[in-house]
């Protein structure tokens, strides 16, 4: 009798080949007699991790950088033996637009809220009516404990519009390229719900929990990290040690998953079935009512909106600047006529990037109201983006080269209810589709770490289901 199990992830970005990575680390140290398929639908690995190499410039089409206090991507890079070619982000000057005019980004701040208030009084961020609301934090009770609410509802009753329009809004959205009024606080940033049900003010609350040298006004150390030769090496990394396993198997787009007396049946669009004890779907949430439309329990994916963004990155000899900002780039609140959500001065933010004598540019494009961007040409976007920097910018001359990325209806938007949203699939799933597991960025995060993370735990559920199984 065989008992072998097979286990069968869908989907090769980070979260797929981290899922697959450790699954395969569990077998050989334990010496399981479970085998691992990776199928990927395309003829690239890695989803939205992708590097391009020119001319001497390294440039990101995706995440160009990880929070170093998520320690899961830190512990993958020490797995796969490439710490020594991690690097930190070169820090700076940060600014915010705000109606058209550079500001700089007050010192004294968590994510936009403040730390300590003499920063933000003195800047020209806010006006003075602006300013003393803000500092009504200090005074207003805190909320009653409620399922979920946006983040921006809960911000604006604690500091105001204007602080939550020019400062908070483009930074916190812009991580995920969503409307601060219809994201999810829970699904977010749930770690200002506990301060203020603790603390009552978030501003006394960061006070006391923050270490105070992450407080003060000096000089910060980077607290990004990224890869030298890019992010695609860990992606190479994790497929060179898969492929020695026969693991991999690109170009296999999944159409159908049935449930089997024992298992599942993944049938392939090419006709292909390949038997799985257990799955770990790594794929988008919209992929999900279609292979599994027999049952009911994705529809509420429906309720999960995607969003697409563009990026243009810009390569300049240094000389075309004519006026240069001393800094690492800037966000753009709603209060400014530009199109472009941020700039990254990546030439010094991450200078591993930029040849000498040169600089590079990385500019995003996208933002709720304004998503039909994504779909214009190269040049348009690009002339769009040139037109926007050179209002802040003196810049002589064209680019060198640029390199233009559209993600279309990729971004997960995590709405207000999402957490619950994700549990209650979970908890449908754990009863009618026992040893099917979901992870990655639609779920519990976007962020590299975010999605290894959940690639980890899926290990974990699809073990302990085996072993109980067995």
């Amino acid at each position: 009798m065989n008992n072998t199990r097979n286990i069968v992830i869908v989907g090769g970005g980070i979260t797929g080949l981290s899922a697959a990575y450790y699954l395969q680390k569990e077998i050989k140290q334990k010496n399981l007699p479970y085998t691992v398929k990776l199928v990927e639908a395309g003829d690239h690995l890695g989803g939205k991790i992708q590097t391009v190499k020119k001319d001497g410039f390294t440039i990101e089409r995706g995440p160009d950088s990880f929070l170093e206090r998520k320690k899961s991507a830190g512990k993958l890079a020490e797995e796969l033996g490439m710490t020594d070619q991690l690097v930190r982000n070169g820090t700076g000057q940060a600014y915010i637009l705000v109606r058209n005019k550079l500001h700089k980004m007050p010192k004294g701040s968590y994510m936009g809220v403040p730390t300590q208030m003499k920063p933000f009084l003195f800047s020209s961020l806010l006006s003075l009516p602006g300013k003393l609301r803000t500092t009504l934090d200090f005074f207003i009770p805190k909320s009653k404990e409620k399922d979920d609410q946006s983040l921006g509802s809960f911000f604006r009753r604690r500091f105001g519009n204007e602080l939550v329009e020019n400062l908070l809004e483009p930074l916190l959205s812009g991580i995920y390229s969503g409307d601060i009024d219809k994201m999810s606080l829970m699904a977010t940033f749930p770690n200002f719900h506990e301060l203020e049900q603790t603390h009552r003010s978030l501003i006394k609350g960061l006070r006391t929990t923050m270490p105070e040298r992450k407080r003060n006004t000096g000089k910060k150390s980077g607290q990004f990290l990224a890869f030298k030769n890019g992010f695609e090496s860990v992606v190479d990394e994790l497929k060179r040690r898969l492929n020695k396993e026969n693991i991999i198997s690109l170009n296999k787009v999944l159409d159908h998953v049935e449930k089997k007396e024992q298992g599942y049946h993944l049938l392939l669009s090419n006709g292909e079935v390949y038997k799985a004890d257990t799955v770990i779907m790594a794929t988008p949430h919209s992929a999900l009512p279609k292979v599994f439309s027999q049952y009911d329990i994705f529809k509420k994916f429906h309720d999960i909106p995607m969003s697409s963004v563009a990026n243009v990155a810009l390569a300049f000899d240094q000389s075309a600047i004519k006026k240069d900002v001393n800094g690492t780039g800037f966000v753009v609140s709603r209060n400014s006529n530009f199109r472009i959500t941020a700039c990254t001065w990546t030439h010094k933010k991450w200078p591993h990037t930029t040849p000498e004598g040169k600089v590079l540019l990385r500019c995003y494009v996208g933002k709720p109201n304004d998503q039909e961007i994504v779909g214009f040409s190269d040049e348009q976007i690009t002339n769009i983006v040139l037109k926007d920097l050179k209002k802040t910018l003196k810049i002589k001359g064209e680019p060198a080269f640029t390199v233009v990325t559209r993600w279309k209806n990729v971004m997960p938007q995590y709405t207000v209810g999402h957490t619950e949203r994700i549990a209650k699939v979970r908890q449908e799933m754990s009863e009618q589709l026992p040893g099917v597991f979901l992870a990655g960025s639609s779920y519990e995060g976007v962020g590299i770490p975010d999605c290894i993370t959940q690639g980890e735990q899926a290990v974990e559920n699809v073990l302990a289901f085996l072993q109980k199984k067995a």
